[in-house]
């Protein structure tokens, strides 16, 4: 694609920078609604009169919708213009996010949230699959780093945030990210440029052939493997640090927050100026040292004799985790041009799995074992084996001069912005 053809209503073409921050607040609305709601499930239990354990469904909703039908939304988008899908997406999210605000009861708000999740997963793959399109070569990373930090950042203050404005009303923090994603909507139709699809002639089309397509390469499948893997280590620990400092260093809830806040602020960090280091040693150095960096910090935080060191060694392991997020994107798009959409999707859906297994292993494991041994321990295991499977894959070798992935499709050179 040529930078005379990546233009909006005729208008010049928005610089990488423009991209980037357009991404960020793109990622950026659609994670905080993401963490909206469970900080007032008391609240809304009390005005549903559901039980708490049923009331948790008003979360799971979200994340149902968003996971199921981003295996759907990937290939539909796929052989599409990413801007017209990325409005509709946001439009729709909008809309189904202002319900949530007027809900009577506790089926139509899990409708809400399902619709709202759905909406979310038209969203985001447009986003990372026009990243590479849309901003030059050697600013994708970059990019990819500062479109992560809005979802890392919204991970921090989407819990408060609901919190904070739900002291009120519960209705006003569906209404407030409503009109925030009203005012993201705007500017992604004003200054979003247009990313025709990278399809090519007689490519396999529709939700099978694109699955069956993606699916022969076999690097793709390890890589997704391996990432799903990887997923599935971070977020276990991710999902019981909290009860970990609550049960061994007896901190509150808001000391617990304030915790989680500085390990996102740590993660957004390293997302956003990570990628000087990532231009600096390359791509598959960096990955070595991400993979290097979490075992020795997991494998060091069970043993912290104080709360000062525990914090100390997640929070660096916080930094490393913003710093891999946008390499393992750029990897998985990188192989293929004209399925991103359902590429990104996957990955989605990868995440999303990955928080569930790990939910589910740790919850079992901080019993079980004494401390956080073994959530760690558990988290540290999925990491070596994580990286065992890229490494056979070949993601620690440095990339071939010619820069095309073996068995991809022929790629349009991203516009110089």
């Amino acid at each position: 694609m040529t930078q005379a053809q990546n233009t909006t209503h005729g208008r010049a073409p928005a610089s990488s920078t423009v991209i980037a921050w357009l991404a960020f607040a793109t990622m950026f609305v659609i994670g905080t609604d993401t963490f909206l709601v469970a900080p007032m499930l008391p609240t809304l239990a009390d005005e549903f009169d559901v039980s708490t354990s049923t009331s948790g469904w008003m979360v799971s909703a979200y994340a149902l919708g968003f996971a199921l039908f981003a295996l759907v939304a990937g290939p539909l988008s796929d052989g599409r213009d990413r801007r017209g899908v990325l409005l509709l997406g946001f439009a729709g999210f909008a809309v189904a996010t202002a319900l949530c605000g007027v809900a009577q009861g506790l089926w139509t708000m899990i409708l809400f949230r399902f619709l709202a999740g759905m909406f979310a997963a038209l969203c985001t793959p447009q986003i990372w699959a026009s990243i590479p399109v849309l901003v030059a070569r050697e600013a994708i990373m970059k990019t990819m780093g500062i479109a992560g930090a809005g979802m890392s950042i919204s991970q921090v203050v989407g819990v408060p945030v609901g919190g904070w404005l739900a002291a009120s009303s519960w209705h006003v923090p569906f209404f407030v990210v409503a009109a925030l994603s009203g005012v993201a909507w705007l500017l992604l139709w004003k200054v979003f440029p247009s990313v025709p699809s990278a399809r090519a002639q007689g490519a396999a089309t529709g939700i099978v052939g694109t699955y069956t397509e993606l699916f022969r390469s076999k690097t793709f499948t390890w890589y997704l493997l391996a990432y799903l893997v990887y997923q599935t280590g971070v977020f276990e620990t991710i999902s019981f640090i909290g009860s970990w400092l609550h049960k061994d260093f007896d901190l509150g809830v808001s000391a617990v927050g304030a915790a989680m806040m500085a390990l996102g602020v740590g993660m957004a960090i390293t997302s956003i100026f990570g990628s000087r280091l990532i231009r600096k040693i390359g791509e598959h150095r960096t990955l070595a040292v991400v993979f290097t960096g979490l075992i020795v910090f997991y494998s060091a935080v069970p043993f912290a004799p104080n709360l000062g060191l525990a914090i100390a060694g997640l929070a660096a392991g916080s930094a490393v985790l913003g710093l891999g997020y946008p390499i393992f994107m750029a990897m998985l798009l990188a192989q293929t041009t004209a399925a991103r959409g359902t590429v990104s999707s996957l990955s989605t859906t990868a995440l999303y799995a990955g928080t569930t297994i790990g939910g589910l292993v740790g919850g079992v494991l901080l019993t079980e074992f004494d401390g956080f041994k073994g959530v760690a321990g558990f988290t540290v295991l999925a990491l070596a084996v994580s990286a065992v499977i890229f490494g056979a894959a070949g993601a620690f070798r440095a990339p071939k001069p010619a820069g095309v992935t073996e068995g991809a499709p022929t790629e349009a050179e991203p516009t110089a912005a």
